[in-house]
């Protein structure tokens, strides 16, 4: 089990009236990011209290169980600890003492594994509620901090109290809408649009820049492109974003030229849906020779969580059912699809690479699938 019934943990109450599903889910990951507690609920048969490891600020807090996920577990050689559940179900450990914070955030963050090498032995338990364990997850994720928790910690204190199933209903892509939208030329062309979405459940407000004039007999080439505020902004050499935002525009500005449009769609979803913080992380493990998607997996992220569901939403609210998609994914083909989109035309966007990436490239070609 993960723990106790709410009831002891003084759990504010699943039924206020006052309260949706959606305003749980933005509650808690605002108690998550300042190091509150919060309590999952899955099912109605009891919540259980999960303090963050990475933020956690409960002094003198300890618990007998940790949750981590199975990515992290796999990189602690903790693979054969995991239940029943599955190979990506997350991971209930228990030690001999009770975890601390500080053994916590150890066991969650990759930067401490040198100072800390030796962990365990650890004995999991069976997960009792794995969709609240999995909701657990995706909240630090969604929180951008680490994937690692105290499960039912002493002192008892008030926790943000939740159920898995609101994760549902606040990330559902009927919330978002177009919030406003403004002539914007841009350097590549100046007959340019930008539209703002904006959703009633999340901070994030995406973007998208129409370039030339929208016409329902041509289809438009499209650029999905996630937030990267390394490389569109500071210019970064270790990954190709930047150099394919340029190149998109140009390619889009071409299109208008010559009677045609492009929609370029700028997602605020930073390292893959991992954020910016973690997203760092993962380049400082690079810099210890971990490819990327061995740093996501020593971080406990995935190596994909994009919300490829949004981007297929403001297409909608732009109505273009069809498009011409400019990437070198296959598996970004396939999820949009997926979400009803129609992709009539894959179109390459390769950039040559540089000394500080070709790496990066070569394994989004050999590990994630990339038509390099």
């Amino acid at each position: 089990m993960l723990g106790p019934c709410a009831a002891d943990h003084g759990v504010r109450s699943l039924s206020a009236p006052a309260s949706s599903g959606s305003r749980r889910v933005a509650l808690a990951l605002d108690a998550l990011r300042h190091g509150w507690a919060i309590a999952l609920e899955d099912g109605g048969e009891g919540a259980f209290t999960l303090l963050p490891a990475e933020t956690g600020f409960t002094p003198g807090a300890t618990a007998r169980h940790m949750l981590i996920s199975a990515a992290r577990a796999a990189t602690l050689k903790l693979a054969n600890q995991r239940d029943a559940a599955g190979p990506e179900s997350p991971v209930l450990i228990r030690a001999a003492e009770p975890f601390d914070l500080a053994t916590a955030r150890a066991l969650a963050d990759p930067s401490l594994d040198l100072v800390w090498p030796l962990k365990g032995p650890f004995v999991a338990e069976p997960i009792t509620h794995p969709a609240a364990a999995s909701a657990a997850m995706e909240l630090a994720r969604l929180a951008g901090i680490l994937p690692a928790f105290l499960v039912d910690p002493a002192p008892a204190e008030e926790a943000q109290g939740l159920s898995a199933a609101d994760l549902a209903e606040w990330s559902d892509t009927a919330h978002l809408a177009i919030a406003t939208r403004a002539r914007l030329p841009v350097a590549p062309c100046e007959q340019a649009e930008i539209v703002a979405f904006r959703s009633t459940n999340d901070l994030r407000e995406h973007v998208a820049l129409v370039i030339g004039q929208q016409r329902g007999d041509v289809l438009p080439l499209v650029r999905l492109h996630s937030e990267c505020l390394t490389g569109d902004v500071l210019h970064s050499l270790k990954c190709d974003c930047g150099p394919q935002l340029d190149a998109a525009l140009a390619a889009m500005a071409e299109e208008a030229g010559k009677g045609g449009w492009g929609v370029l769609l700028y997602l605020r979803q930073e390292g893959r849906g991992i954020g910016l913080v973690n997203k760092l992380r993962a380049y400082q493990l690079q810099d210890q020779g971990f490819d990327t998607v061995d740093a996501n997996n020593r971080l406990g992220l995935p190596n994909e969580a994009r919300d490829f569901p949004v981007a297929a939403r403001m297409l909608a609210l732009l109505q273009v059912p069809a498009i011409r998609l400019m990437t070198n994914n296959p598996a970004k083909v396939a999820a949009l699809v997926a979400e009803g989109v129609r992709v009539a035309e894959r179109v390459p966007h390769a950039l040559p690479a540089n000394p500080h990436n070709h790496a990066y490239l070569m394994t989004k070609r050999d590990r994630s699938g990339h038509l390099l």
